[in-house]
């Protein structure tokens, strides 16, 4: 077992680089070692895959809940969680909702895509985006014609899903989309009575625009490939990407719209990313290695507020449940909307906003509320394997015992002098803890349960 502060450090990188970790995985990558456990990270096709044939035989079913069910449960149980964590990263950044496109199988498919290409490089993801059925319908690309161009997904492409404000001009923004004329999808066989069907992209020649264009200083008979490659060469792009990947995984940043006005929090860590995108032609995998292994990230401990889908999967790790596809889990994706963050439905081109943002008085009510709850059943496994652990090192806990240790097995959390004596205060009014008969143990169990159930509703649980 490695020390307080490998485990600490180990918990701070699977809280970000994944959706947490059990007690007994920390302290197996611990013994690992931090820098095995990025590097196995971001190369996740050296472990195996869950097969999705399995999940959609115990959750199948029409609608996006149960898809976003089927999702919470890779979050969850993949050996792969930063390929799932860059599926979200990517979710978040290039927004598209199911409200709009009326189809499932198209934005389950998007999921799927950001899975696969999510960690290669940025020219090869923002092909990929740019030939996304979801997208294309999302910002209108099938509207786009020639002679009739639509700037929907060429003004959105410059502004919010690479380079930002200031980077561009609006010619740029007409001749790009002119580029992308022609690049539209087949309309998909109706669901009823055969099922969801995709909706394959396509290219119709005839509906391109084959005239000049110019595209930042670039001239010619451009075409949608040849937009992202001059997009994925800018500085403003590694600039953009790096910014959207430490507000995610860093440290909470304002939102985007103000970043052309607005400075980094750590310019210094911005600048090690776009180095790393730089010298590496916008690779995301030597993006998320120079971060993970970087001196900012690690003294980045609770300085996130966790995003709905962080909270619940984090609290569901902690509690043991849906190690196994069991009945229930397709709720939590109803608990997510209620905290603000439905998965497949982001609420604008935006995406979340994020930050202080995920929290007001209701959504802050339903977050406590929650991981109170499953807390608080002493029946499931992850909390009887927390409390076996501590009644397994010793015959007595006394109080301030009690706090460290319920500090420690429930993340380690982090916590406030004033957060620890309030919950100081519960600990000596419980008393001191004994654990060498039968009632002793089931009462002292109760305790440890409660004790837990206060620390999971401290303002610092609600940070990553």
């Amino acid at each position: 077992m490695g020390s307080n502060n490998e485990l600490a450090q180990m918990a701070h990188l699977m809280r970000r680089a994944g959706f947490g970790a059990s007690r007994g995985e920390l302290d197996e990558l611990v013994a690992k070692g931090y820098e095995a456990v990025v590097d196995d990270l971001v190369n996740p096709e050296r472990l195996p895959d869950i097969d999705e044939d399995i999940l959609e035989r115990y959750f199948g079913g029409e609608g996006y809940p149960i898809f976003a069910g089927i999702w919470l449960y890779r979050m969850l149980n993949s050996q792969r969680p930063l390929q799932e964590k860059m599926a979200l990263f990517w979710h978040h950044v290039f927004a598209t909702g199911v409200t709009k496109n009326q189809h499932v199988m198209a934005s389950v498919n998007q999921i799927k895509m950001f899975r696969s290409v999510g960690m290669t490089d940025m020219r090869n993801i923002l092909l990929e985006l740019a030939k996304d059925p979801a997208m294309i319908f999302w910002l209108d690309n099938n509207e786009n014609h020639n002679g009739e161009p639509n700037e929907n997904w060429g003004r959105e492409l410059l502004e919010l899903f690479s380079m930002g404000v200031g980077n561009y001009t609006e010619q740029d923004i007409k001749d790009a989309s002119r580029a992308f004329t022609g690049w539209t999808f087949e309309q998909p066989i109706p669901l009823y009575p055969h099922g969801y069907y995709p909706a394959p992209f396509k290219f119709i020649e005839e509906d391109h625009d084959n005239g000049e264009k110019t595209f930042l200083g670039r001239s010619g008979n451009l075409n949608g490939d040849d937009i992202i490659d001059v997009i994925v060469e800018q500085p403003a792009t590694a600039r953009f990407i790096a910014r959207h990947m430490y507000n995610f995984f860093v440290a909470d940043e304002p939102q985007v719209p103000s970043w052309n006005t607005v400075p980094p929090r750590d310019q210094d860590a911005i600048n090690e990313l776009v180095a790393a995108y730089l010298e590496s032609g916008g690779d995301i995998r030597a993006m998320l290695s120079a971060l993970f292994n970087s001196d900012f990230f690690k003294a980045a401990r609770f300085r996130k507020v966790k995003s709905p889908v962080e909270l619940i999967t984090g609290v569901i790790k902690l509690v043991g449940t849906y190690r196994e596809p069991t009945p229930g889990l397709v709720d939590y994706s109803a608990t997510a909307k209620l905290m603000g963050q439905q998965l497949f439905d982001p609420p604008t081109v935006e995406g979340w906003h994020t930050g202080h943002e995920w929290i007001d008085g209701g959504t802050l009510n339903e977050r406590v509320n929650f991981a109170v709850n499953e807390v608080g059943d002493l029946s499931k496994p992850g909390i009887g394997e927390l409390i076996e652990r501590m009644v397994a090192e010793s015959d007595a806990c006394p109080p301030a015992e009690l706090v460290e240790r319920s500090l420690e097995l429930a993340g380690p959390v982090e916590v406030s002098d004033d957060t620890r004596a309030g919950l100081l205060r519960y600990a000596e009014a419980a008393g001191e803890l004994r654990f060498d008969s039968d009632d002793a143990r089931e009462d002292s169990a109760a305790h440890i349960g409660r004790m837990l159930q206060l620390v999971v509703s401290t303002r610092e649980y609600q940070m990553a």
